[in-house]
């Protein structure tokens, strides 16, 4: 673990001759064909030749050593990204012995250090993190129960005391979720496997129809395939398998992905919640045995706020965190 992927350090040569951005990700450095042929002093050509040796002759395997990244390069007052390819330092050190370069070397001991250097200080700035983002969580938890507790104790039984109060619980609970999350144990539990009623795609553009008294301008305009899409999705299988095979998972997938898919001109965080909760309900568990909503309406506008937020490798997180809210066995 690094303190940044994609770092990017400079290499100079011990006689000053050149000077290298390079590359920093994956725990290893990484240079591109044109960056050994100027370390090297070789033609790009005669460098080509022996990466390509390097893979044929079965020394080094290319899946892991080679990686293609794109970049922005300036051409006059253009910027144009094209895809450029990147070797490993065990490429590298092959194609410097192959050339016979004093300064294949001398690249080697300097990423030595620079790597070494650079993996220490990232496990200890990691490291430090996590305690840190532990204690507050402690913290927090302990605030969140000791306003709960105050709250219960007072006997604030109007409208606002148990909205409160509600809201502090539900907080606690997220938090454990999170927790658990970071301590890599976040699971999707006590899921219904047997879908009732299956949305299609004329079912849903027609909730969307519906809606669009109550909005105006460009709402529910589709503006590509990306609304049947994930209608289609969440429905898919592989070997005869579902791969969302309970109910909650493919409402909270349909969710997030017709939020990020961006299909509407307007109106998709809306148009998201509604078919949301639509299915949820079709399927009989939007509510809870004595009545209450399984998901409350803040916290479904803050999962759909937090899903427009996201990044894409955060998709999974979010879908088991909303299966669990769903889920939250009413305590």
């Amino acid at each position: 673990m690094t303190p940044s992927d994609n770092a990017v350090v400079l290499y100079q040569s011990p006689d000053g001759s050149n000077a290298l951005a390079v590359r920093l990700d994956h725990e290893t450095v990484w240079l591109t064909q044109r960056q050994m042929a100027e370390l090297f002093g070789k033609n790009s050509d005669t460098i080509g030749l022996h990466i390509r040796n390097v893979y044929k002759e079965g020394e080094l395997s290319e899946e892991g050593t080679a990686e293609e990244s794109s970049v922005v390069q300036h051409e006059g007052l253009r910027q144009i990204r094209r895809t450029i390819r990147f070797y490993n330092l065990d490429v590298i050190i092959s194609v410097g012995y192959r050339v016979k370069s004093r300064q294949g070397t001398r690249f080697r001991q300097w990423a030595t250090g620079v790597l070494r250097d650079h993996i220490v200080k990232g496990y200890t700035i990691n490291e430090q993190r996590f305690r840190e983002q532990a204690e507050k969580l402690t913290d927090m938890r302990r605030t969140v129960e000791l306003l709960a507790r105050t709250l219960a104790n007072q006997e604030l039984v109007n409208d606002t005391g148990k909205d409160v109060l509600r809201v502090i619980t539900d907080y606690a609970y997220a938090l454990n979720l999170l927790d658990r999350y970071d301590h890599g144990t976040l699971t999707i539990e006590e899921t219904t496997r047997l879908a009732l009623h299956v949305i299609d795609y004329d079912e849903a553009i027609g909730i969307v129809a519906s809606m669009k008294g109550e909005f105006d301008g460009l709402f529910g305009i589709e503006k590509d395939q990306g609304f049947k899409s994930a209608l289609g999705v969440i429905y898919q299988t592989f070997g005869g398998e579902e791969l969302y095979p309970s109910v909650e998972e493919k409402a909270a997938n349909l969710l997030y992905l017709v939020v990020k898919n961006h299909a509407f001109s307007d109106g998709n965080k809306r148009i998201a919640a509604a078919l949301f909760i639509h299915l949820l309900g079709m399927n009989g568990i939007l509510y809870r045995p004595d009545g209450s909503k399984r998901l409350a309406d803040n916290a479904l506008v803050a999962l759909t706020l937090l899903i427009a937020e996201s990044r894409p490798e955060e998709k999974e997180t979010i879908v088991k965190v909303i299966v669990n809210l769903i889920n939250r066995k009413n305590d």
